[in-house]
Order: structure tokens, then sequence, then C-alpha cells
């Protein structure tokens, strides 16, 4: 496999893009790719092969291709939009992209076209509160869920229609959390039926139960992930888990660190592991697809840490700082196959 890092820099108007070693998790740089406007979120096309950027400054959606060979990026489409994205993910069949708008409060569904770029048209436009922060289907690509912040403070549920991209409210349409969690963004677990939930204002993350049949959520755990002693400011930001499933991790903005957690085999609870500290405003990280490297973008530094994961405890140790500029709004990397 060849392993290829795409980065966001808000400030400067680009991507970078890094190949990174499979065995060290060293990133090498590439190139930086121009965007017309202020690059936020990113999405990977199931199949790895196109890459999508919400522009948040000019209300955009920036469609490419991935070179399979050596990762680099083509454009090939641009679609207006009303509102800017504040997340973005395809369906599990690539045929959709799904989007979140924080500050108009709403989500969209657009088709993805014949040459793979996100079409300007809308399918649905639902209204559904201010600093909707986050939309994904789930594996059976049945059920959306969309979290938002504090203010609202409560997840939306849907049904989603993968032949049309339709959304409409589930039978039961939202879940209330408890009151200033602020949930903002969350995962799945690869082999249970389990989703977790970062909370912004609260400080911690949420595990919830998901019924596959009735695409609903129900709260099982919620665990600091601060410790103890710790009295400052802070709100979480991403969640991300290694695709083994055994561990989790949480960015704490404030604390500035990396919340870490297992997950129980059995019954997928969580026990805090501690935090590993990273950048300043730890706004964006992911786990590699290896699940043996951890990397976090300091949006204040303007620098990428980066870790190695233990594959027995999950704790982090620190590898190498990278300077990429300041505002990194997203980390994206993707594994592609050898020819």
């Amino acid at each position: 496999m060849r392993y290829h890092a795409y980065i966001v820099v808000g400030s400067e108007n680009k991507i970078s893009r890094f190949n990174m070693d499979a065995d060290t998790g060293q990133l090498v740089f590439q190139e930086d790719v121009a965007v017309g406007g202020s690059p936020g979120p990113l999405a990977v096309s199931p199949d790895r092969k196109f890459l999508y950027a919400g522009v948040r400054s000019t209300r955009e959606i920036s469609s490419f291709r991935i070179d399979q060979s050596t990762g680099s990026l083509s454009a090939i489409g641009t679609a207006s939009l009303d509102a800017d994205p504040c997340y973005m993910a395809t369906d599990r069949n690539g045929n959709f992209l799904l989007s979140a708008y924080y500050g108009a409060g709403k989500v969209t569904v657009h088709p993805i076209g014949q040459d793979k770029s996100v079409g300007s048209q809308v399918i649905a436009s639902i209204s559904t509160a201010e600093r909707a922060h986050c939309i994904q289907t789930d594996a059976s690509n049945r059920f959306v869920f969309v979290p938002h912040t504090a203010g609202p403070n409560l997840i939306f549920q849907f049904v989603f229609d993968e032949n049309t991209g339709a959304l409409t409210p589930n039978a039961v349409p939202r879940v209330i959390p408890e009151a200033g969690a602020g949930p903002r963004h969350f995962c799945f677990h690869p082999n249970k039926d389990v989703l977790y939930f970062s909370n912004e204002q609260g400080s911690s993350v949420t595990a919830y139960h998901f019924d596959t049949s009735a695409g609903t959520l129900a709260p099982l755990q919620t665990l600091s992930t601060l410790p103890d002693d710790f009295d400052g400011e802070n709100s979480c930001a991403q969640i991300h888990m290694t695709p083994n499933g055994k561990f989790l991790y949480v960015s704490n903005r404030g604390h500035d660190s990396i919340a870490e957690f297992a997950i129980d085999d059995a019954t997928g609870q969580l026990t805090a592991l501690g935090q590993q500290p990273t950048e300043a405003v730890p706004r964006a990280f992911t786990v590699d697809p290896t699940g043996n490297f951890l990397f976090a973008g300091g949006q204040a530094s303007g620098r990428l840490a980066s870790y190695r994961i233990d594959r027995q405890t999950g704790a982090l140790s620190p590898l190498e700082t990278y300077t990429v500029g300041n505002q990194s709004m997203w980390v994206q990397i993707i594994g592609m196959p050898d020819e």
C-alpha cells in the first residue's frame, strides 16, 4: 500500500500533500494544491479515487481526481452553494455528498455525477438547527445522524434513501444529550452497534447504542476527556478510532491534548487512558489507515505533530513535528494499493 496525507491549510488557501512511510510514519512533502478560497472539510469517495473539499470563504465544493500512482490532485469540477459547509461525507456508495452547515443550521444532499464531481443542484436541503457540525450515514447506508453543539444540544436522526438521496426524519427524529454536552463529531465502531460522539462544550465523549433496525441512538456512557485537576477553559473537537476498534481519541482545545481511551472488546464501553500533550488548538487530527500513527494539526501553532500508537495499550508516543501553516482545518490520510 501507498499512503498519502492531505493537510488543509485554511489561511493559505491550499491543501498540502505528503507521502507517508508506513513503517515509520514519516511524512515527506510533495506539493501544495491551490484552492480558490479558504478550504475546510474534506471528504473521500469510498473507492479512494476522488476527494471533495468544502471551500468555506467562497461557498463552494471543489471536486478532485486522485492520481492512483502519485496521490496528486486534479480539479474536475466546482459546485456553488448558498452557505459554507463545516463537514462533508459521501454516502456509502459514493453517489451522494452529504453536508452539514454550522452557521446556516441545515444539512444538504448533492448528487455526485458520472464524472464523480459534485453537482450544484440540491437533492435535499433540510433546516435542522444552528451549529450542525457533522453528518454521516451508517454502514447500511439507511440512516443518518447530525449532531449540533450546545445551544441546540441535540442529535437529529434521519432515514436516507440511497437510490434517490432523499432524507426524511426518523420516527424518533432527535436525541437530546445531557445538558451542556454539545455533541460535535462522531464515529462508528467497526463491528459493534455503538457510536461515539465528542462533546464540544462538555469536554467529554459519549458512547451510544445504535439500534440498527430502527436507526436510533440510546446513550450508554459518558467520560471526561480532561484530567481531574484541570480547571481551565476547554472544548473538544474531532474524534477518531483505530481501524481495529480498540482505541479512541478526542482532541482537547484549551488543554491542548489528545485524550486517549480503550474500547472494551465485549461491550464497546470506554476506559480513559490519559491525555497526550500536543500542538496549540488541536482542531483537526486523524488516525492513519494502518492504525499505527496519529497526526494532530495545531490550528494556532502552524504545526502538525505525529505520534506512534502503541498497538497494545493505545498510548501515543511523539515522533516528529512538521511546519504546515496556520489554520490546519483538516487532516486526511488515504491508503492506495500498489500497482
